[in-house]
């Protein structure tokens, strides 16, 4: 984004609007399906496997993908980055986007994925409170809020959970680290990604992080033996290693360069609300009516906080 807030383009003909707001809308498809694979995936094998099994098929898969992606996404203002560059990119990149993806399927193998979701959905609140915490932003009565309304809301679902159903205090605990782990790396990779681009964080992200899960990969599947892995499992790391991970994080790049963020951080609203309707349908789970009025309270903090 340009400092007045006119999208940035790194070619001379933008898509057509209708043809953005379908790939805005595949996006969050691809998102809201996520929590439904990584639930299958942790059911039928060990979650700390899938996760680092995810992470080493990510590496690959960004291989080909950065080659092509990097020629389209050409900017002007970006430099290639150098081995100077590799330690603040692997230190931030792998804790901040392969640690948090390997809380988010430790996460969704405790709890469900109705609750996962909206909990999940409170990482711009945790980025105000840190853009507060170093002096980048200040409290306004309106963001003060939608803070509350959001802590309010987890609680709500906490005191509404049902006696043995598939959510849990230790798995939406843990959903709160994953959004918190973002929030930081939303925060920390600003400076880096203005340097070199989102495109060259993640790609050394994904890749330190293969290079760190590979001995556990490898570990676990001779421990447990890939045939002990069901094909929902492998269906659920495929999808989880490519999907999300690449597909719907380079729709949300290009539609950074086309629209303001607030337009389209508007549209993950729709995120939790899908996956939820996607578990009943699929999974067979019954959120209830406190989680309905916790989620609503929870979406509508987080609404308040990122309104300008």
């Amino acid at each position: 984004m340009t400092h007045d807030g006119a999208p940035e383009r790194w070619d001379r003909r933008a898509p057509r609007r209708g043809r953005l707001h379908g790939l805005l809308a595949l996006m969050v498809l691809i998102w809201a399906v996520n929590f439904v694979f990584a639930k299958l995936a942790v059911r039928d094998a060990p979650p700390l496997l899938v996760a680092c099994l995810r992470t080493v098929l990510s590496g690959l898969f960004m291989i080909p993908v950065y080659r092509v992606a990097r020629r389209r996404m050409q900017d002007p203002a970006l430099r290639p980055f150098t081995a100077r560059d590799l330690p603040r990119l692997a230190a931030v990149g792998v804790v901040g986007i392969v640690g948090n993806q390997f809380l988010f399927v430790l996460a969704i193998s405790r709890t469900s994925v109705s609750h996962g979701a909206v909990v999940g959905a409170t990482s711009p609140v945790l980025v105000l409170l840190g853009a507060m915490a170093v002096g980048a932003e200040r409290l306004r009565w309106r963001r003060l809020l939608g803070m509350v309304a959001s802590a309010a809301g987890v609680a709500v679902l906490q005191l509404g959970r049902a006696p043995g159903g598939q959510s849990s205090p230790v798995g939406d605990a843990l959903m709160l680290c994953n959004a918190a782990l973002f929030a930081g790396f939303s925060l920390l990779g600003g400076p880096l990604t203005a340097q070199v681009g989102t495109l060259a964080l993640n790609a050394v992200a994904y890749w330190g992080g293969a290079v760190l899960a590979l001995p556990l990969a490898a570990w676990g599947l001779l421990h447990l033996g890939p045939s002990h892995i069901g094909a929902a499992a492998w269906a659920g790391i495929l999808y989880m290693s490519f999907a999300p991970s690449i597909v719907g994080y380079l729709i949300y790049s290009q539609a950074l360069r086309y629209l303001p963020a607030s337009r389209v951080a508007s549209v993950t609203y729709l995120q939790p609300v899908l996956a939820t309707l996607l578990a009943v349908a699929l999974l067979g789970e019954r959120p209830g009516l406190p989680y309905a009025c916790g989620a609503a309270v929870i979406l509508g903090g987080v609404w308040l906080v990122q309104r300008r």
